[in-house]
């Protein structure tokens, strides 16, 4: 009976907590060289001060209901999120030839998608809700080598996780150049992501004498966070597979990794 007491007792102060927490989650516009930038900023509206904001850097197919709802899930874990558009205008997509026209136009120029990316990053610092020297970026597939290339030029961040995202395309960081951990969780089975590429990628982290750890998961394909990657990659024929365990795993691990990266004296 008493058991059975504390379990009430339990469940009605977690639904007292959800009631009293407040998302609220809203389309913003913001500007980098004149390109018309659509994100998305969602945070708890019942915590009351200055926090960390995590920046989400979104998949191949753009800013779309995914990339909004890991910035709601980073909004109840009491960050402020925004998730960035690196294609302007919020373009999006469910097919795989717009997707890499997008991706392509956008990564054409490497000077215009830092500039898309800082200006996320400087519009995310200039909000009421937000401790400006607190930092930190995500990122899944596409969205997971923006992030990661971004920490590998020395960009102040605290931390950036990487969701099966390419490790091929990070700059060569000079030793010591790299100011932000760094955490990548791939699939053992991604065609995209082969080994070689994971290895050259630890190598040239290590030459950076960079803080980072590479989380691999055996048997696991592409776009395994994503609840909509085996729908994806039916329509477009890809390899892609949402992997439940892989993602809840990787997302518990990402919490404990932000608040490391947040500790004072980690800067």
């Amino acid at each position: 009976m008493r058991t059975l007491g504390y379990t009430l007792l339990m469940l009605c102060a977690f639904l007292t907590t959800q009631a009293l927490s407040k998302i609220v989650g809203e389309t913003v516009e913001y500007k980098a060289d004149g390109t018309a930038l659509k994100g998305y900023i969602a945070y708890d509206d019942s915590i009351k001060g200055k926090r960390p904001g995590v920046l989400v850097v979104h998949e191949w197919w753009g800013l779309n209901e995914y990339a909004r709802k890991r910035a709601d899930m980073l909004a109840r874990l009491g960050y402020t999120a925004l998730a960035v558009d690196m294609y302007g205008d919020g373009k999006n997509t469910k097919h795989a030839e717009d997707a890499n026209k997008f991706m392509t136009e956008a990564m054409s120029n490497m000077e215009v998608a830092q500039k898309r990316f800082m200006a996320a990053m400087d519009y995310l610092k200039a909000q009421p809700t937000v401790n400006p020297d607190e930092i930190a970026g995500i990122g899944y597939c596409f969205g997971g080598g923006v992030v990661l290339y971004m920490a590998s030029i020395g960009t102040d961040l605290d931390g950036v996780a990487s969701f099966h995202g390419s490790l091929g395309g990070a700059a060569k960081p000079e030793p010591g150049g790299v100011k932000a951990k760094i955490l990548v969780f791939t699939g053992g089975a991604d065609p995209f992501v082969p080994q070689e590429q994971v290895d050259a990628f630890k190598k040239q982290m290590d030459e950076a004498n960079a803080d980072y750890e590479v989380v691999i998961y055996p048997g696991v394909k592409h776009s395994f966070t994503n609840p909509d990657a085996d729908e994806y990659g039916k329509s477009n024929d890809l390899p892609l597979e949402y992997n439940k365990e892989a993602d809840e795993k990787s997302w518990a691990e990402m919490q404990e990794f932000l608040k490391e990266a947040f500790k004072p004296g980690n800067d």
